[in-house]
């Protein structure tokens, strides 16, 4: 699994959530809502610092990654974060290996 992030995405990061370097990010699985791999579960994100990471990457010193315990939630593909800017916000795609 890896995670990649645009420009863009990690714009609206800093700008949204007001993290900077040194921060961490954690993308979570949340029950509810529905994404392409995971029927009933969707993806959430907040600012915390990891315990468990099982998958990191580093953009602008700020650490984006997962948790041992949510990495079932992606079977297996790749994270890429995007901006959409319709929706004014992170726009998710999910790659198989």
């Amino acid at each position: 699994m890896d995670i990649q992030l645009s420009k863009a995405a990690v714009k609206w990061f800093q700008d949204e959530m007001m993290v900077k370097e040194g921060d961490h990010v954690r993308f979570f699985v949340r029950y509810g809502g529905s994404s392409p791999i995971q029927d009933g579960f969707s993806l959430g994100v907040s600012k915390d610092d990891p315990i468990e990471a099982v998958v990191t990457t580093k953009e602008e010193g700020i650490t984006f990654y997962v948790e041992e315990k949510d990495e079932w939630y992606f079977d297996g593909h790749n994270l890429e974060v995007e901006y959409n800017e319709q929706a004014d916000g992170p726009a998710y795609d999910y790659n198989k290996n």
